[in-house]
């Protein structure tokens, strides 16, 4: 009779390592407490949830963030640091001055369309006066590149003949910001009250275009 051939030991198998990625944590949390706090406000995000959410612990968003103020704080940074970022790669140098105007006007609309998280974030932090955004030592430096693109394509436009002498950088995003910020910040009161679609595909590029064509008949000359 054959030997009994012994059974193969299995070995047990190898647990996954959990890997200590502290950017891409910190970046999760970032993420998740945006929509929390843009749907809930400062005093109604609540930190469990936040925790929960990112299987994290309330320890661990303190150890990042300090508070859930800090934390709320850094949300508001991000938040205009990835407009700002996003809103760069629209080269404006590429294009004649009232072309590029209107290029960075659509970017506008359809970023702030796109995200409303961010729009009901600025409606968060107006409530609360600014003072948070006051706490922020680099958010001038952060949006300030915005306003120096728009003074040297407004230079562009004024060298061309095409733009008003008197048109103020600053103002002039103003008035892109609140022209877009108003559909995506009142479009379910605005809807309610006169019975329109203000999110339906046609709606949208209607209003884009009319925006748009609004900023360049005011920097004409």
């Amino acid at each position: 009779m054959a030997p009994k051939t012994a059974k193969a030991v299995k070995k047990p198998a190898a647990k996954t390592a959990r890997v200590n990625d502290p950017e891409r944590t910190r970046a999760n949390i970032i993420g998740v407490a945006t929509h929390e706090f843009s749907e809930h406000g400062l005093s109604g995000a609540r930190i469990d949830e936040i925790a929960d959410r990112t299987h994290t612990s309330k320890r661990m968003i303190y150890y990042y963030f300090g508070s859930k103020e800090g934390l709320y704080r850094t949300v508001l940074e991000e938040c205009y640091r990835r407009i700002r970022a996003i809103e760069h790669d629209v080269d404006l140098e590429a294009l004649p001055p009232l072309e590029a105007l209107a290029e960075l006007v659509r970017f506008t609309f359809d970023y702030q369309t796109n995200n409303e998280d961010f729009i009901r974030l600025v409606m968060v932090e107006n409530i609360h006066r600014g003072e948070n955004m006051a706490a922020l030592p680099n958010i001038a430096a952060v949006n300030s590149n915005a306003i120096q693109r728009l003074k040297t394509l407004c230079a562009r436009g004024v060298k061309e003949g095409v733009m008003r002498k008197d048109l103020d950088p600053i103002d002039l995003h103003m008035s892109i910001s609140a022209l877009c910020f108003f559909n995506v910040s009142n479009r379910h009161t605005f809807s309610t009250i006169f019975k329109v679609d203000m999110r339906s595909p046609k709606a949208l590029t209607h209003r884009k275009d009319t925006v748009t064509e609004m900023i360049l008949r005011y920097v004409t000359p």
